[in-house]
């Protein structure tokens, strides 16, 4: 593993040793977030790095495998620098929940903590933050013989009679869900048929918050300056060979309907592949969406006041610090 140097960390090596144990002493996990671009991943390796720490992704899409261009995953160097969980844990075609992301990732950092290894969480998946450290209770209910046969009725019977019968046996969850999204929909068909339930009944429960707290730290820039950098990193992903990455998710078998593939960068390169766009119209609309989507992103953070706004720039780490020692003192 690479190791930077001492001298760029802002605090002495004993200040740092000081900070990381009060941190695992109060069960204080930093957690960095913000909106697509901003500079995460840098801010946070630099983090870890200081702290001894390994990054916790709390990113919807970097979870699945072969989708590595699009949804800007830490290249091999970085993950190499700092050990990294949950990134390439699932194929696209593979149903993750947000309720199953906070089970699998609160034993995670229990197990880090139990054995003196420090978390920070990283991403700008709000709805993964929420459940990991607020709690978002969902039923470990599964069949995949179940879901399958809810599968073979909508390729019969098309997806929007399939959605109409969700509407007459869980109207609340049906309100929720997309009636595109098939994916969710089968889901809830599924618990309902096994647990003979409406799922809207479960979320009801009341959530269990996490036995750890976050330290909350918002990256924020300029939105001229944002906008700059989201546009860069789309002309470098193409540049990178993202229509050879979705074109080979095709060719892999993965549905273009999957939600993995319904989402930003990869729906529009879908659109170019298939003939609806020409290349430079799909890259346009990826820097158009990732600009609409860094501004939900920005919306779903400012509405939590647990977090601290750090401006991403040279001085982040050392105001990130300082925020963190002020926090477990």
């Amino acid at each position: 593993m690479t190791v930077s140097p001492a001298s760029m960390f802002p605090l002495s090596q004993n200040e740092l040793a000081e900070l990381r144990q009060r941190l695992l002493a109060t069960r204080r996990v930093p957690v960095i977030v913000g909106p697509t671009a901003v500079g995460k991943t840098a801010l946070s390796l630099d983090l870890a790095e200081a702290l001894g720490a390994e990054i916790v992704s709390a990113d919807s899409r970097q979870v699945y495998r072969f989708m590595t261009i699009g949804t800007a995953k830490p290249t091999p160097e970085e993950l190499a620098r700092v050990p990294h969980h949950f990134i390439d844990v699932r194929n696209p075609d593979e149903y993750y929940s947000a309720g199953e992301y906070q089970r699998e990732a609160r034993e995670v950092i229990e197990n880090m903590l139990a054995e003196g290894r420090l978390p920070v969480v990283v991403g700008g998946s709000g709805f993964y933050l929420r459940a990991l450290f607020d709690g978002l209770f969902e039923p470990r209910i599964a069949d995949t013989e179940v879901k399958e046969r809810i599968r073979e009725r909508i390729r019969r019977e098309g997806l929007a009679s399939v959605y109409e019968e969700l509407k007459r046996v869980d109207p609340e969850a049906a309100a929720r869900i997309h009636p595109n999204d098939e994916q969710r929909i089968v889901r809830a068909l599924e618990v309902y048929e096994i647990s003979g339930k409406p799922m809207s009944t479960f979320f009801r429960e009341k959530p269990r918050p996490a036995s750890f707290e976050g330290i909350w730290i918002g990256l924020e820039r300029e939105r001229d300056e944002l906008y700059r950098r989201i546009d860069e990193r789309v002309d470098q992903m193409f540049a990178q060979g993202l229509v050879d990455e979705v074109r080979d998710l095709l060719q892999r078998g993965y549905s273009p309907e999957l939600n993995a593939l319904r989402t930003v960068g990869y729906r529009e390169v879908v659109d170019y592949l298939q003939g609806k766009i020409s290349l430079e119209r799909a890259i346009e609309l990826v820097k158009r969406n990732s600009r609409r989507y860094a501004k939900r992103q920005l919306t779903w953070f400012r509405r939590d006041l647990r977090i601290h706004w750090v401006r991403a720039d040279e001085g982040a780490l050392a105001k990130v610090l300082e925020i963190l020692r002020e926090t477990v003192q």
